[in-house]
């Protein structure tokens, strides 16, 4: 079926800029993260070359990043006597720390984004193979269950009401907690001593689409928890619940971001509409809808301000960090490279030595006292932990 996009905006284009190579050396750290020495053979990481869609030798993509990585002979369980092998720097390591200790002390958050979003699905259960889909936006780790199941039994449970099939397994909230059932918009009018509505994000140059969200708001707001919402009357009732059901969900995620296919992959679950891309289109106050890389991916208008999130987790806050991290990697890789090149001409007699390091220092100056340079940076890493890559 043919998708189509909101008109471009290009600050929250800029939030969805993804950089590749950001996005390959986080899966590299999740590698290494595997070993209790973080540390692995380079063959291991060569292997795995063409799974990251590069070409190459590996020992040389990591020598692009001497702030990340270190390449070091290892002995003992990473590697035989004399192997080439690779683990974190030792700035690296504090980060990884620090992200670490960050996802440790977001448990508690974890579990209740995982109940709210239980509570917004029929039966108030999820299918643990599709919960999947939803570990990266929710900012779960790879194993959330076991962190978060058995320190809250009285919650939740895993269930398998199909024994026969293959991974059949249900994640199911066991209570109904009344203090979670409210929902961003809900918390947002009680601050505010005013009745629930939905609030149009665009500048009021939009006459028109501000036209359409009051002529929206003129019917009383239905809550995504509400039960008596579940199977609405109207197809405008139906309407309204779905755009409050994606507006909560969107809330409940760390970059307020989800890809539209995921949406509809819970169609049934959190009974959205059969064309979900349409219905966010039709609600472009809220809803944002971009097709770069050819990914439809659905933003909460209210998540930003301008390009950077308007409230950021302290998870996103520590892998911005590791991204700024990388970014000053490659920029010293970068600086070294030219420096030898620069050497080279020099013992050719093919440059002004004296003019050609003025320029150098020139431009690194720039770059560092750049506040444009800044920000693009930050943006370079803002989709590093994509909903796939977290």
């Amino acid at each position: 079926m043919a998708r189509w996009s909101s008109p471009k905006d290009p600050a929250l284009e800029a939030a969805l800029r993804r950089n590749r190579r950001w996005i390959v050396n986080n899966q590299i750290k999740r590698l290494l993260l595997r070993f209790p020495s973080r540390s692995a053979p380079v063959r291991l990481l060569q292997s795995r070359f063409k799974t990251l869609d590069l070409l190459g030798r590996a020992a040389n993509w990591l020598r692009k990043y001497p702030s990340c990585f270190e390449l070091f002979t290892g002995e003992g369980p990473a590697g035989s006597g004399g192997e080439l092998c690779f683990g974190f720097t030792k700035r690296m390591a504090e980060l990884v720390d620090a992200e670490e200790a960050a996802v440790t002390a977001s448990e508690p958050a974890m579990a209740d984004r995982l109940a709210r979003v239980l509570m917004l699905a029929r039966g108030r259960r999820l299918p643990v193979s599709k919960l999947a889909a939803l570990r990266g936006p929710l900012g779960l780790p790879d194993d959330y269950l076991l962190r978060i199941l058995p320190a809250h039994t009285d919650l939740f449970r895993l269930a398998n009401p199909y024994p026969h099939r293959r991974n059949a397994a249900e994640l199911e909230l066991l209570r109904w907690v009344p203090s979670r059932a409210v929902s961003a918009v809900e918390a947002a009018a009680s601050a505010s001593n005013s009745l629930p509505r939905f609030t149009c994000s665009l500048p009021s140059s939009w006459a028109k689409s501000h036209e359409k969200m009051e002529d929206f708001n003129s019917t009383p707001y239905i809550s995504p928890y509400s039960e008596d919402g579940a199977v609405p009357g109207t197809d405008a009732e139906a309407e309204k619940r779905a755009v409050a059901v994606v507006h909560e969900l969107l809330s409940l995620t760390l970059w307020k971001k989800i890809s539209v296919m995921k949406l509809e992959h819970f169609r049934w679950e959190f009974g959205l509409p059969e064309d979900t891309a349409r219905m966010l289109l039709r609600h472009s106050c809220l809803f944002y809808v971009s097709n770069r890389y050819k990914i439809h991916t659905a933003v909460l208008r209210e998540g930003y301000e301008g390009s950077e999130l308007r409230v950021k987790d302290p998870v996103v806050a520590a892998k911005d960090r590791l991204g700024e991290l990388m970014q000053e990697g490659l920029h010293e890789f970068n600086q070294r490279r030219r420096a030898v090149n620069l050497e080279k001409k020099r013992r050719k007699g093919e440059v002004d030595v004296k003019k050609e390091e003025e320029e150098l220092e020139d431009e690194a100056g720039a770059l560092l006292d750049s506040a444009e340079k800044r920000e693009e940076r930050r943006r370079f890493y803002k989709v590093l932990f994509g909903d796939d890559n977290r």
